[in-house]
């Protein structure tokens, strides 16, 4: 399946919501993360030297390295973020859907986060779309909003906040 300007449904990567089932997973980081690449594989029954060392860059990236043979189960929360983070890296760096990804996250870990996805979209050149609840943070980090309420507003950061229904809270932007 080919979407639009030749990317097709591999160049995608998903994080969801995470759900109490997810959380105590009884897998290894390594092996949750390899998961991801499991779309490219085609009908080869096993990961190869590609897929390993595409999870290894990953589980890097994120700061996972020391906790790639734990269990995911005995993880923080923030950890565990960062895991399904670095799998959905290994599905596809184009373009990333998250889904809530910082919910029930504490404000250390939550900042640390969208430090990582900052990082991500500015460094790496991959595409973000991020479903939140967290307009500060949408405000402080995203170039484009999609905002849903009373009204649908879609443009940029600075056409959202001189938008006269804009929250007042958003006003300054990001802090470089």
């Amino acid at each position: 399946m080919v979407f639009s300007d030749g990317l097709k449904k591999s160049g995608v990567g998903y994080l969801p919501q995470q759900t109490q089932v997810q959380r105590d997973f009884p897998a290894s980081v390594k092996e949750i993360v390899l998961s991801g690449c499991q779309n490219r594989m085609g009908l080869r029954p096993f990961y190869g030297k590609e897929e390993k060392a595409l999870a290894d860059e990953s589980i890097e990236r994120m700061g996972l390295s020391e906790l790639k043979n734990k269990c995911y189960r005995e993880l923080s929360g923030g950890q565990q973020q960062r895991v399904l983070l670095a799998r959905a890296l290994c599905a596809a760096k184009d373009i990333l859907l998250l889904d809530e990804p910082v919910a029930g996250l504490d404000p250390k870990v939550t900042a640390d986060m969208y430090s990582l996805i900052y990082d991500l979209n500015k460094n790496d050149n991959t595409t973000i779309i991020m479903i939140s609840h967290d307009i500060q943070a949408a405000v402080k980090y995203a170039d484009k909003i999609l905002h849903i309420g009373d009204s649908v507003f879609f443009g940029t950061k600075d056409e959202f906040l001189a938008e006269n229904n804009a929250p007042d809270f958003g006003k300054g932007g990001r802090d470089d």
